[in-house]
């Protein structure tokens, strides 16, 4: 398994609540407490190859959420678009500011 990444986390906060309770719980052990597999194991009382196999399912579900949504590609596009528009007005050159987030409201 593959180790704890900033996406992870995004895929967990975007979507988390599309999991099983069980499921979002072992995952948010895993990333949010960072706790070790033993020590999920433990507190869920299920085996360490348990809480593998659930962490490794939960993060192909949440990838496969993110494949067929694609709502943290938009957050990241909405994002540069809101941080280009403020380098523009940071240069005084409002007129592509407003271009951008003309653009930026248009996707939301």
């Amino acid at each position: 398994m593959s180790g704890k990444t900033a996406k992870d986390l995004l895929l967990l906060d975007f979507y988390g609540n599309l999991l099983t309770d069980r499921m979002r719980g072992i995952m948010e052990l895993y990333l949010f407490e960072d706790l070790s597999l033993s020590e999920i194991a433990e507190t869920c009382d299920i085996s360490r190859q348990g809480v593998h196999d659930t962490i490794k399912r939960g993060k192909a579900q949440l990838e496969e959420y993110e494949s067929r949504l694609g709502l943290i590609e938009m957050f990241d596009k909405q994002k540069d678009l809101a941080r280009r528009a403020i380098e523009k007005l940071d240069m005084q050159d409002t007129k592509e500011a407003r271009r951008l987030l003309v653009e930026l409201t248009d996707e939301l």
